[in-house]
């Protein structure tokens, strides 16, 4: 029976209500950092690109505004403006309702990446104003809403007319809510990169982007006719490929498969994972079923054509997909994620199908392309080699202390051995990592003092950064192996402590520290930072003693600045240089102690941004990280 393709009034469903989101934010766009507020941006767009999938939108315009509020316009069908079940206009539910759209039978939705219905009513409870113009059946309607509520009117149930138009769609424009956010100020890069993702998935699709904002003008267009395999160039635009990019598509139970990958001199993979149109950051069930299959029908040919022989052992996965670049986008009729954020998916269905137009599609293009066959199996058996090396390189390097690093002189551990309650604090210097030592709470926290710089693993061979003595001691520590290389051990389950906190000084030389670790927490062992593990620890910068009252400590020139306002009496001001001017005892209640310390969260918004900024800034090449440093220095926060 044919389903009818309606958006209509009664397309709505209704689930429940809107307070919570403004009492617990994250919960809904992840965080209430730059990354929750470009999110707000990204729940529109989803919903217009699920107007371009159910195919009534061809353009859609994102603009920054003069006044820090955005606009997003799209040429689809407009939202619903007529009378609800409800007794109100369907528009109204859509954006004061959690959990109302369009989106929960597929009566008017196909696939959508908006599935939750949470979005647009989202973006309303967490903005100051927004406002809604809906072009629908020649007539323009308007409504506005300030911290979630409406504020217009409803004319019998229905919002005003304000305008007449032969056009039809949706425009949304709001300011998100300066009380909410630590920042208001939309990240123009992130926002960009994720447009141009939005237009690579989507071929007939195009995305204008614009930014009024005095300092940053500039108005960009994305289509891309090529897809995927455009944004394959795009990835490996910089490496020497082997082979041309390899496309196949296909549909298996129900759900829509479309597959890119090209093989590069490089030794890493980068696989991406997208369902409707939305980047699954920590994969989920479609990138297993590709990997798992394509590892399979790789091991098969590699013993048709005698590159192993019978009594070699197979390729691991991480060999054959060794200088991998691979988009695998699916379209699914009904997607279940791991959180409102989407990062991960979850449904086993998707695993198969990815499986089976893999195993089917490279079959059919292998048997025609032997060359391009030989090119990726010799890469695999690179790989191997190396990996074997590795292993034994590894096992003599770490494994001689894997049960002495209590011990070895560095780690003072904590007595627990509950990993989600454990925290490890890694202090710069011997003399703070000796106050650290007293000041700490034994039972739960752990102190490893590292001397100096470590190593920048950007520009180091894998064999350097293993030989490194800080480095295999912080491995060790962490318990969970790292993830570089082929022979892939890493294991976030077996990771000793629930915090990582990086605690060096508040100076150039500290922020450098802090740098150099984050490249190696990122290269080495990214699942710490995206599973919300990795902090940085935010020592006081002054310590305020007044004649009368008590002392205080302030974290930031701000925070002296408000003392200064509010201290009427006399004071001496003590600036702590570096930790290790604190005694044990002020260490403890400025740093360590649970209940007064200030940590800051490391969070990554954009993975394909962060990897290519990670390698500007952290690389050899000089000329791209000057020009990246002179774009970039106004928004800079200096502690001068």
């Amino acid at each position: 029976m044919a389903k009818k393709n309606t958006y209509d009034a009664d397309s709505i469903s209704i689930l429940e209500g809107l307070e919570a989101v403004r009492k617990r934010p994250g919960m809904y766009i992840g965080s209430v950092s730059t990354k929750g507020l470009n999110h707000l941006v990204y729940e529109i767009v989803d919903n217009a690109v699920d107007e371009h999938l159910a195919g009534f939108c061809t353009e859609i315009h994102v603009t920054l505004e003069a006044d820090g509020s955005a606009t997003v316009e799209d040429n689809g069908r407009g939202v619903p403006v007529g009378m609800h079940a409800k007794g109100v206009s369907a528009a109204r539910i859509v954006y004061t309702t959690l959990h109302a759209g369009g989106k929960f039978d597929d009566s008017a939705y196909k696939t959508s990446g908006g599935l939750h219905g949470v979005g647009s009513s989202v973006v309303n409870a967490l903005s100051t104003h927004m406002d809604v113009w809906i072009s629908r059946e020649g007539a323009i309607h308007h409504d506005r809403y300030e911290q979630g509520h409406p504020v217009i009117e409803l004319e019998n149930g229905l919002l005003p007319v304000v305008g007449k138009t032969r056009k039809t769609g949706t425009k949304v424009n709001f300011l998100p809510d300066d009380t909410i956010f630590e920042k208001t100020k939309f990240r123009a890069e992130e926002i960009k990169s994720r447009m141009h993702e939005t237009a690579y998935l989507n071929p007939s699709l195009t995305i204008v982007f614009e930014d009024k904002r005095p300092d940053s003008q500039e108005k960009v267009t994305y289509h891309e006719p090529d897809g995927i395999l455009g944004f394959i160039r795009e990835l490996n635009e910089k490496k020497e490929a082997i082979h041309d990019p390899i496309y196949f598509k296909g549909t298996a139970e129900g759900i829509e498969v479309e597959i890119a990958l090209q093989y590069v001199n490089e030794f890493h993979e980068n696989v991406l994972g997208f369902c409707n149109n939305i980047y699954n950051a920590e994969g989920g069930t479609h990138l297993t079923g590709f990997k798992t299959t394509f590892t399979t029908v790789m091991n098969q040919y590699a013993r048709e054509i005698g590159v192993l022989k019978e009594k070699d052992a197979n390729f691991t996965g991480a060999d054959i997909r060794n200088g991998m670049t691979a988009i695998v986008s699916i379209k699914h009729p009904d997607p279940r994620f791991e959180g409102q954020t989407k990062t991960k998916l979850d449904n086993p269905d998707a695993s198969k199908a990815t499986g089976k137009v893999t195993g089917d599609e490279m079959v059919l293009y292998f048997d025609r392309n032997l060359e391009t066959l030989k090119k990726i199996l010799s890469c695999a058996e690179k790989a191997a080699k190396i990996r074997k090396t590795e292993e034994k390189a590894k096992t003599n390097l770490l494994t001689k202390q894997k049960y002495s690093f209590d011990s070895n002189g560095k780690l003072a551990n904590c007595e627990s051995r509950d990993a989600s309650k454990c925290e490890i604090f890694i202090v710069e210097g011997d003399s703070a990592g000796g106050s650290a030592k007293t000041a700490r709470n034994r039972k739960y926290q752990a102190i490893l003092p590292i001397r100096g710089k470590i190593l920048n693993v950007e520009k180091a061979s894998i064999d350097k950064v293993l030989a490194n003595a800080e480095i295999k001691t912080m491995i060790n520590a962490f318990g969970c192996g790292f993830s570089e290389g082929y022979g892939n051990d890493f294991d976030i389950t077996k990771l000793r402590y629930d915090k990582i906190i990086i605690m060096a000084d508040a100076d150039v030389d500290g922020a450098h520290i802090s740098t150099l670790l984050l490249t190696l927490f990122y290269r080495f062992m990214p699942e710490l930072i995206y599973e919300g593990h990795v902090y940085i620890a935010m020592p006081p910068l002054y310590k305020a003693m007044p004649k009368n009252g008590e002392e205080e400590y302030l974290y930031d020139d701000k925070a002296l600045e408000h003392y200064r306002k509010k201290h009427t009496g006399p004071f001496t001001l003590q600036r702590y240089k570096g930790l290790g001017e604190m005694d044990a005892q002020q260490l403890w209640e400025t740093t360590l102690d649970p209940e007064h310390r200030m940590l800051k969260l490391v969070e990554i918004e954009d993975a394909r941004m962060a990897s290519s900024v990670t390698e500007m800034l952290m690389g050899t090449e000089v000329p791209p990280r000057r020009s990246f440093i002179y774009k970039n220095a106004t928004e800079a926060e200096l502690d001068i």
